[in-house]
C-alpha cells in the first residue's frame, strides 16, 4: 500500500484528494501548509506527496525545493496540483523539481495516471 502526504491550505481541495486516493487503497495523511508538512516528511516514510501550489506562508514550489534539497527525501515522488496551467506557470512549477503536475479541478484518474500504484 502506498503512504501519500496531501498538502493543501484549502480543506475541501485536501478532503477530495484523500478521498480519491483511500478508494485506491492508499493510505492518505494531510497537512494544511508546507512546514507542517515537512516536519511530516521527515518523521514519516511516505512513498509521494500530492503538493498545492498556492499556500501561504511557504508555497508548494520552496516545499518541493527542499525536499529535493533534503537527501532523505530527496527520492520522494512530488506532484503539484494547482489551478494554475498557463504554460509558463508550468515550465516555472516543473523547474523546482515536481515528477509531475495536475490541474484542478482533479479526478481519479488523473492521480492513477501521476501516482501508480
Amino acid at each position: 500500500m502506498k503512504k501519500v502526504l496531501v498538502v493543501d491550505d484549502n480543506a475541501v481541495n485536501r478532503k477530495l484528494a484523500a478521498a480519491l486516493l483511500k478508494r485506491r487503497g492508499m493510505f492518505v495523511d494531510e497537512a494544511d501548509g508546507g512546514v507542517i508538512a515537512l516536519e511530516m516528511l521527515k518523521a514519516g516514510s511516505f512513498e509521494a506527496v500530492l503538493l498545492d501550489i498556492s499556500m501561504p506562508v511557504m508555497d508548494g514550489k520552496e516545499v518541493c525545493r527542499i525536499i529535493r534539497a533534503t537527501p532523505e527525501l530527496a527520492s520522494l515522488r512530488v506532484v503539484a496540483y494547482t489551478a494554475h496551467a498557463m504554460e509558463s506557470e508550468r515550465q516555472s512549477i516543473m523547474a523546482a523539481g515536481f515528477d509531475d503536475l495536475l490541474v484542478k479541478p482533479i479526478s481519479g484518474q488523473d492521480l492513477w495516471r501521476v501516482l501508480p500504484d
